[in-house]
């Protein structure tokens, strides 16, 4: 009996706050999709009146992802897969899926993943970056400020060797911006 028979693909805040136990934890790559802030957040980062931003998988042909896979042990996955739902499902913005994952060590797994509703109200993919930093720099939610939220996962990205230059980019303009420099 495999006693990981499931796998979770972390590419934003599941990175470094998972919330559920897990036996392994593993770079890992997801291709055709990226990592992007295409996603209004009405709940977590903002607010219905003055919405933030949130990462989503966003379809796109000869793209990849690197992020976190996590191995989940049989006797925690209905918990997990309850508890994921439960977070990441809160406005039927994203969308449920298996994906297949190539892990940094070479083996190929079949992950859990939640990915953005392009036809959900929610979905804003295609914002410029300066537009993004405004948003970003003045959104606040219930789970806190916007940009702790770009900083944490770009801090993480950084920590575990991944390079994403847009999140950089965006760490930085952020910085700028609160700081009353968006000229910077």
């Amino acid at each position: 009996m495999n006693v990981n028979s499931l796998w979770v693909f972390g590419y934003g805040s599941l990175i470094w706050e998972p919330g559920f136990p897990y036996t392994e934890r593993v770079v890992a790559r997801l291709s055709g999709w990226h990592r992007s802030f295409c996603m209004r957040s009405i709940h977590h980062r903002g607010t219905p009146e003055e919405p933030g931003l949130v990462l989503a998988l966003d379809a796109a042909e000869g793209a990849h992802c690197d992020g976190v896979a996590f191995a989940v042990a049989d006797d925690h996955a209905e918990a997990t897969i309850a508890y994921l739902r439960e977070r990441e499902l809160v406005s039927a913005a994203y969308l449920e899926r298996t994906v297949p994952l190539l892990l940094a060590d070479g083996r190929a797994v079949e992950a859990l993943a939640f990915v953005i509703d392009p036809d959900h109200v929610q979905y804003c993919g295609g914002l410029e970056l300066e537009e993004q930093a405004r948003i970003i720099a003045r959104a606040e939610g219930g789970r806190g400020r916007n940009s702790d939220y770009l900083w944490n996962t770009a801090a993480h990205l950084v920590e575990l060797g991944l390079a994403d230059p847009d999140l950089d980019w965006l760490a930085d303009r952020v910085r700028a911006h609160l700081a009353g420099d968006a000229r910077r």
